[in-house]
């Protein structure tokens, strides 16, 4: 009996502490779970650093922006007008030659020979003709002689231009001066007429042809200014002028064509080349713009992130007052034993019984006990209450003065804007509403950012500068 009894006596232990070892974790758990959502829910995230500039109104230059393509405004692929065999090349490549210069000579041997006799046939047509002017003149000789004279020196005469233009043709000579490329033929080459043979440009001045739509033909006209800019880079370091509009607008495409010219004394423009073409136009006053970082662009419209200090209504409840509650909790528990200051009035009866017990001859110093016993909870009362006052006092006092420090540096957050963009301009955008002057708008560091975020500012980089030019400037 008494071994059933020890058996019923362990299992009922070993439930229990099972019981007790299940439960505290299972409590361990839901109170870890509570912990972690409460952290998350009550935790606010870390301030954002960006970078911020101010709104104000500046000159703006509009203007025509296009693409065009670049050429010489002399150049040609020269080629050869008669067939020979290539003789002599003297030129090389990328030489810079002067006008009538010769870059080919063929073969003329035979061209030459053919000359010099009918110059000789000339010369002796020339002689008769002489010869026959004389004799007219003594009255020996006829006129159909002197006329078949004449007209034999005359078609020699005219045999040695054409011979000579033939002898001129196997050389290629430069019509203009300029810079030739490679040359595409080699010595000894047989050559048929109109085989290229290279290239020559006058790279001192270049021309761009470039198209704007129809709209914005009536912006532009002759002589207007021209800034040029290479592809993959913002400047535009090319200055020139509009030298001509086509009247005529391309019905298939709706776009006019244009030509500029360009001075190019360091050689930096090559014919063929791509170019950004910006055709400037008369300046505006008081336009606020911002970098085109700072716009942002999504399916619901264009929107920017605004600067602005926070509120002092939501600001309060949501830092100084959280430190308030504490004490204030602290203060409403100390409370409670002030009812304990009542039981030395409650105690009075006590006082009272041993006063009876004097006067049935009861003992002073066992009738004092009572009274001294009921004091106790009454002092050990007072003491609680005493350290919660001094305890509330103490954040009471040193809060307020938390605020007035952090009013000095208000906490600044983000206002989501929509807005209306406009035109664009080196790096620059036109905000035509939603925008004022004296507006803080951030210009870099937009990820991950949302409306009413915490943030801090650093403008220690501009990212509307290039770093090379941030790094000279530091």
């Amino acid at each position: 009996m008494f071994k059933r009894i020890l058996r019923v006596f362990i299992v009922i232990v070993v439930l229990a502490v099972l019981v007790i070892v299940v439960g505290g974790i299972v409590g361990f758990n839901f109170l870890r779970d509570n912990g972690i959502k409460q952290y998350f829910a009550t935790m606010k995230p870390p301030a954002a650093t960006v970078s911020t500039t101010v709104a104000k109104p500046s000159n703006w230059t509009p203007g025509v922006e296009a693409i065009g393509t670049v050429r010489a405004v002399r150049g040609v692929d020269l080629t050869v007008e008669t067939a020979g065999i290539v003789k002599e090349i003297p030129f090389h490549a990328n030489q810079k030659v002067a006008a009538n210069a010769v870059l080919l000579q063929l073969d003329d041997a035979v061209e030459r020979a053919d000359l010099d006799a009918q110059k000789a046939q000339a010369a002796l047509d020339q002689t008769t003709l002489t010869r026959a002017v004389e004799l007219t003149k003594r009255g020996v000789g006829s006129d159909s002689t002197l006329d078949t004279a004449r007209a034999a020196a005359s078609a020699s005469a005219s045999q040695v231009t054409r011979l000579q233009a033939v002898l001129d043709q196997k050389q290629l000579t430069a019509p203009f001066a300029g810079t030739v490329g490679i040359p595409r033929i080699d010595l000894g080459q047989y050559l048929a007429p109109g085989t290229a043979v290279v290239t020559l440009q006058d790279l001192d001045t270049m021309r761009v042809d470039f198209s704007v739509p129809e709209q914005q033909l009536p912006l532009l006209k002759i002589g207007q200014t021209v800034r040029l800019g290479l592809g993959g880079s913002d400047d535009m370091p090319f200055a020139g002028a509009i030298r001509g509009i086509d009247p005529k607008i391309d019905p298939s495409s709706r776009l006019v064509n244009i030509r500029a010219e360009v001075a190019n004394p360091e050689g930096k423009l090559t014919p063929g080349q791509f170019v950004q073409v910006r055709v400037e136009l008369p300046e505006e006053q008081n336009v606020l713009s911002l970098p085109q970082t700072a716009l942002t662009t999504s399916l619901y419209g264009d929107y920017i992130f605004m600067v602005e200090p926070a509120k002092p209504a939501g600001a309060a409840p949501a830092q100084p007052a959280k430190p308030d509650e504490k004490p204030a909790a602290a203060t409403d528990k100390p409370a409670d034993p002030k009812p304990a200051d009542a039981k030395p009035a409650d105690a009075k009866p006590a006082d009272a019984k041993p006063t009876d017990a004097k006067t049935a001859d009861a003992k002073p110093a066992d009738a004092m006990k009572p009274a001294v016993d009921a004091m106790k909870p009454a002092a050990d009362a007072a003491k609680p209450a005493d350290e919660a006052t001094a305890d509330a006092a103490k954040p009471a006092a040193a809060d307020p003065a938390k605020p007035a420090a952090e009013g000095d540096k208000p906490a600044l957050v983000l206002s989501q804007v929509f807005v209306k963009p406009g035109r664009r301009n080196q790096g620059m955008v036109e905000i035509i509403e939603g925008l004022k002057a004296g507006d803080e708008v951030v210009t870099a560091g937009q990820n991950r950012l949302f409306n009413g975020m915490t943030v801090n500012v650093d403008n220690t980089i501009d990212p509307t500068k290039s770093a090379n030019k941030q790094a000279d400037q530091q």
